[in-house]
């Protein structure tokens, strides 16, 4: 899918925003042509922006120590898990603060476009964005705590302990069955308790709902959360769905 979010920096406030989904998964041209028309039908390419930022989505990414991090081996990181073509562009990101690198592929054709548009901007990996707020916001003292972000068919699993990163990932699902299969073996590979562990679960999810229903079964210590360090952006926001990352990036 595509969302976006513009941000009166004066006022703090959100004066328009939109979420688009996809029925299937599209490639970088059909995703271009969606852009496009997200940006006329709301006149985007008529305002003068004082700052742009572009979050790509997907799971063409690879985490790497800053300490084992060499710029010049961009695609040996990638390619033990992700499909590289010889006209690939590979990007990184450093995790302020935390020692990490993110390397991933963002789509070319998309920076090339806003770049036409808007001039000089930003842009990260949602992966970046995400660790970087859970963990500058973690207050969760020297417990482990989950966070599993749920968008459409997909979810981010993160795990902090003590402020630092043990574990992040992205995977794709259909099923009830398949999210909470995710939750569970990454809880076991990193040999952690479902009888302690608190799990925070937040994007497009509610208490009630299947997704809900079936980490609650499983998992003792399970709550739906705004991030504090979010709410005020979307207090007075009548649309609550309104994407992390995106949101994160502001």
């Amino acid at each position: 899918g595509l969302s976006f979010c513009v941000l009166d920096s004066v006022e703090n406030t959100i004066v328009k925003q939109e979420s688009v989904s996809f029925n299937e998964q599209l490639n970088p041209f059909q995703v271009l042509k969606k852009l496009k028309d997200l940006i006329e039908q709301n006149n985007l390419q008529t305002i003068d922006f004082s700052e742009v930022t572009v979050i790509h989505r997907n799971t063409l990414f690879s985490l790497v120590p800053k300490v084992l991090f060499d710029e010049d081996e961009l695609a040996n990181y990638l390619k033990f898990n992700t499909k590289i073509l010889a006209n690939d562009h590979i990007s990184f990101d450093e995790i302020t603060d935390h020692e990490i690198v993110n390397v991933y592929i963002p789509f070319a054709n998309i920076n090339n476009y806003i770049f036409d548009l808007f001039g000089e901007f930003e842009y990260k990996h949602n992966g970046t964005v995400l660790i970087e707020s859970l963990l500058n916001n973690f207050s969760g003292g020297k417990e482990t705590i989950g966070y599993v972000h749920v968008l459409e068919n997909q979810i981010d699993i993160t795990l902090i302990s003590q402020k630092k990163l043990l574990f992040y990932n992205s995977f794709t699902f259909q099923t009830k069955e398949d999210f909470i299969y995710y939750i569970l073996f990454t809880i076991e590979q990193l040999k952690l308790d479902t009888e302690t562990l608190k799990l925070r679960l937040f994007g497009a999810i509610e208490e009630g709902d299947e997704l809900y229903a079936i980490c609650f079964k499983y998992i003792r210590n399970v709550d739906v959360y705004i991030p504090s360090n979010l709410s005020y952006h979307i207090e007075n926001f009548d649309n609550k769905t309104i994407d992390f990352t995106t949101l994160s990036a502001l």
